[in-house]
């Protein structure tokens, strides 16, 4: 357990580690207090593009814990980050519902669905046939093509509805293209967003999730203390069959509170 004594930063993912549903793991808030206790900091990372900071804000408020959205980092708005840095000036045709939508313009991305520079996908809960046919032509042309984050299926409460990756299959078959570039979880966009969102080196972040395949391997490929919660999607089963290797596991996260 020594290796949590130099993190000075929790990058937490949030849906089966901080809370499941609507309903608060356990122990969550106790660990948000000891943290704040021994002086360190947390930034919640989340894949979701289908939802803003604020929705956030406003969920962790019905649980308990009151933040500022600065504390929230969405895969959204990192992928709006890395355009207005690798594409400054560019129009983006955006596949999203309306909160990556505002996450894109309040960035400053312009938004052109109509004769666009460079296209972005997001998970789109609005999704329509015609959308899809859009950036499929779009994609078809060449244009560069963005994706905020790679997960498969998005949990929900009765189960798993498709995500961005069913998406970017779709597309694939349509168009023999996979994304030029996937910013959220385990990639680094997203960590390079959280870098400079909270003035961490990686050294000094670890990353604390359920998930083995976006969360632990965050940590593993971008250099930083990889946390697994046994609190959500990962079983024993899948640990143990799994080649994604967590740096530290804990039954859920108020378990680091004696370590920290």
């Amino acid at each position: 357990m020594e290796r949590l004594h130099n993190i000075q930063c929790f990058l937490l993912d949030m849906d089966g580690t901080f809370y499941l549903g609507e309903n608060l793991i356990p122990g969550s808030l106790e660990f948000i207090d000891r943290v704040k206790q021994t002086g360190r900091d947390f930034l919640f990372l989340t894949n979701n593009s289908s939802h803003n900071a604020l929705f956030y804000v406003e969920r962790l408020k019905r649980m308990g814990l009151e933040v500022g959205r600065e504390k929230i980092l969405t895969s959204g708005e990192a992928t709006a980050a890395m355009l207005t840095k690798r594409f400054p000036g560019k129009r983006a045709f955006v596949l999203g519902n309306r909160f990556l939508m505002e996450e894109m313009e309040e960035a400053g991305v312009q938004i052109d669905q109509a004769s666009p520079d460079i296209a972005v996908i997001g998970y789109d809960t609005t999704l329509t046939y015609a959308k899809m046919t859009a950036v499929c032509d779009f994609v078809r042309a060449g244009l560069p093509y963005i994706a905020t984050h790679p997960d498969y299926n998005c949990p929900t409460e009765t189960g798993f509805a498709p995500d961005i990756g069913a998406i970017i299959a779709f597309i694939k078959a349509s168009t023999g293209r996979e994304p030029d570039e996937i910013v959220g979880k385990p990639y680094f966009g997203i960590v390079e967003a959280a870098l400079r969102r909270t003035g961490r080196r990686l050294e000094e972040c670890a990353m604390v999730g359920d998930r083995l395949y976006t969360d632990i391997e965050t940590g593993n490929r971008n250099g930083m203390l990889s946390i697994l919660v046994m609190s959500g999607e990962t079983t024993s089963e899948m640990l143990a069959d799994s080649p994604i290797r967590p740096g530290l596991t804990f039954d859920r996260l108020c378990g680091m509170n004696e370590y920290l």
